[in-house]
């Protein structure tokens, strides 16, 4: 399946790169990871950045930040607002646009054509930067940068070229495949926000 996905694909280079990628991630059964959100507005040459962490197991996934937390068991979403003491309930429905800490380490399965760029030591680390285009023009954004860690095959950085002339720049913190995770995690429970209002979306 993995093959078929980026047979599309004309780089052989970042087929390779991206399908060995793609298998030691579906090799975890959980993955934890700490990250940082990088915003540059080329235009105003105004950053902004915030911390989170993410949980995910299968389609379910706890996504921590600051301002909010999204927890979904795969079918449906909470998104927790602190500030408006707020929860929001969705169906599971991933935007084909957004490019989240949920999905940067699958999301160059399809859709995109990919290029080798170059080989680079970040840290002390090896790593292998990818380009990827989107095949749909019509899509927010008109690239896509990964770089690679070239010992652990993930995604230790995806920035992310807004048409807007935006960076959204994802970078992992921490990397932690198979972490112990519980189902509570998943969803959201409302004894711990007695005061909260609930917004149901479905």
């Amino acid at each position: 399946m993995i093959t078929n996905q980026l047979s599309a694909q004309n780089d052989p280079k970042s087929q390779e790169i991206l399908k060995g990628v793609s298998t030691k991630y579906k090799s975890y059964k959980t993955l934890t990871a700490s990250f940082k959100l990088g915003i540059l507005d080329q235009k105003s040459k105004k950053t902004s950045s915030q911390s989170g962490s993410v949980t995910i197991r299968g389609a379910a996934f706890n996504l921590f930040m600051s301002d909010q937390t999204v927890m979904c068991d795969g079918k449906t979403t909470w998104t927790y607002l602190k500030e408006s003491n707020e929860v929001q309930v969705s169906e599971n429905k991933t935007s084909a646009d957004a490019i989240t800490p949920t999905n940067i380490f699958t999301m160059y399965e399809k859709g995109f054509k990919s290029k080798f760029l170059s080989y680079n030591k970040v840290g002390g680390k090896d790593v292998q930067l990818i380009e990827l285009t989107p095949e749909d023009s019509k899509k927010n954004y008109f690239k896509i940068q990964l770089t690679i860690d070239k010992k652990e095959k993930y995604v230790n950085e995806a920035k992310v070229f807004d048409k807007s002339g935006s960076i959204y720049t994802y970078s992992i913190v921490k990397f932690s495949p198979n972490a112990k995770v519980t189902d509570d995690m998943f969803t959201f429970n409302k004894a711990k926000y007695p005061t909260v209002e609930i917004v149901d979306l479905r």
